[in-house]
């Protein structure tokens, strides 16, 4: 049995390429070399110069050991500097000059791009704070999330094809590095690593990724097409054809579940013939015949053949830009395309309405599949939306018989014979009933009762 798993992943950076820079000292960063975060640097740069009272102090005592000419006290001055992260070119230049810098400038230990930039100029610093971090992008880990079911099939060294949606038609190879020892207890996934090289730049971290990963194939195992398989809350059955028009339903304990195919682990025998497509098909009467059960207690279950192209989920607005159309979507897990829970990119289309929409709003969005890899939004629900008053029904209404014309001149003759009904108990209070009977235009000319004088 040859199994591919598909799936979704994030780029990111290499994390055993990130340096993360930290200050050794308490301080306060006089000029910060890096703006923004994203701009290149070169290893050796400068990224900012940093007063502090200990560097000024740790400089004094390294001229305090050279003017007494004592190499142990030098070696151990110098070596105080450099633990307080002083660059090797800074020590050399005091010992030359034999001044002391009120600041010093720390410089990029590697090339690469500035990420998480934290610091400002002024900003006081002191041990413990992440000023900024430096990532490479020639190297690059995607991060694949593996639903729990499939996660025994992924292994160390897998081939993975993946594809992105900036760029139809380009395929990436790669291989699993990695395994993670541990589920996500938010999206109850696996997380597998894939490491790419990325010499062109193409892969930019936070991206988000088809993958397919080839596991390896299986061997001695009874397999079914997927479509045979009739999946309900509570179990998993086949329908046996027994010839003759006779069918069965059967149970079966199911193993792994690749796109197309089904692994039997119980209820079937290798050769055993069965209805892999319109069971809805099957004549009634030899259901009736056979011991074909109703599954789904109810006419509302279905079973799942067909992948809906279209799917209702709950979100949460990360960012939106409504002047392009664009949203970044926090959304549940979908379950009937096999997505986890995640944070992504879509496009609205041109009939939905995105006036009024904020950051950390909740909504129920459509998410509707447009080729391989192009997913938008079609349709937005918003749960806090106020709803429509409803109309007053009829019998909370007064009734007014303004412009009712009643013609009764084609009333048939009317007999009160055997009806016993004394007059008293026909009195009626007309006060109380409110009707209008000003517009009423009422024509008796016709009528043959009896009372007529």
């Amino acid at each position: 049995m040859d199994v591919s798993v598909n799936t979704v992943g994030y780029v990111q950076y290499d994390e055993d390429r990130l340096i993360h820079i930290h200050p050794r000292v308490e301080g306060w960063i006089e000029k910060l070399y890096v703006k923004a975060s994203g701009d290149p640097v070169e290893q050796g740069a400068p990224l900012y110069a940093l007063y502090s009272p200990t560097l000024v102090n740790a400089q004094e005592e390294l001229l305090l050991a050279l003017k007494r000419n004592n190499a142990t006290l030098i070696d151990a001055a110098k070596e105080r500097l450099a633990s307080l992260q002083v660059p090797e070119s800074e020590i050399n230049r005091l010992k030359k000059s034999g001044k002391v810098s009120q600041t010093i400038t720390i410089t990029a230990p590697q090339s690469g791009v500035l990420d998480n930039l934290m610091a400002r100029e002024g900003m006081f610093v002191k041990p413990g704070m992440e000023i900024m971090a430096i990532g490479q992008l020639d190297h690059i880990w995607v991060i694949g999330e593996v639903f729990e079911r499939q996660a025994s099939l992924v292994q160390v060294g897998d081939q993975v094809q993946m594809h992105l949606g900036y760029l139809p038609g380009r395929e990436w190879q790669g291989q699993v590095d990695y395994v993670y020892p541990s589920l996500n207890t938010t999206t109850r996934t696996a997380q597998v690593r894939v490491h790419f090289h990325n010499p062109d730049g193409y892969l930019k971290p936070g991206m988000f990724a088809q993958m397919r990963i080839e596991a390896a194939p299986m061997d001695d195992t009874l397999l079914i097409p997927r479509e045979a398989l009739i999946r309900t809350g509570s179990q998993s059955r086949v329908v046996l054809a027994k010839g003759e028009g006779r069918f069965k339903s059967v149970a079966v304990q199911v193993g792994h579940i690749t796109d197309d195919q089904a692994e039997i682990m119980s209820g079937l025998d290798e050769g055993d013939r069965i209805v892999t497509s319109a069971q809805f098909l099957i004549d009634s009467e030899s259901s009736k015949t056979s011991d074909f059960r109703r599954m789904d207690h109810g006419s509302d279950d279905k079973a799942e053949t067909t992948v809906p192209t279209s799917v209702w989920v709950g979100a949460r607005i990360k960012s939106l830009m409504t002047e392009h159309r664009m949203l970044t979507l926090a959304h549940d897990a979908i379950d009937d395309w096999q997505w986890p829970a995640m944070t992504m990119n879509f496009t609205a289309s041109k009939n939905v309405d995105l006036q009024g929409l904020q950051p950390d709003m909740t909504l129920h969005v459509e998410i509707t599949r447009e080729g391989d890899n192009n997913y938008v939004i079609s349709q937005i629900h918003r749960p806090d939306a106020a709803t429509e008053d409803m109309p007053i029904s009829d019998g909370d209404q007064p009734m007014s018989h303004n412009g009712m014309e009643m013609d009764h001149g084609q009333h048939q003759s009317m007999t009160h014979d055997g009806m016993e009904m004394g007059n008293d108990s026909m009195e009626t209070d007309h006060d109380s009933m409110n009707m209008d009977h000003s517009q009423m235009d009422m024509d008796h000319s016709q009528h043959n009762g009896e009372g007529k004088p």
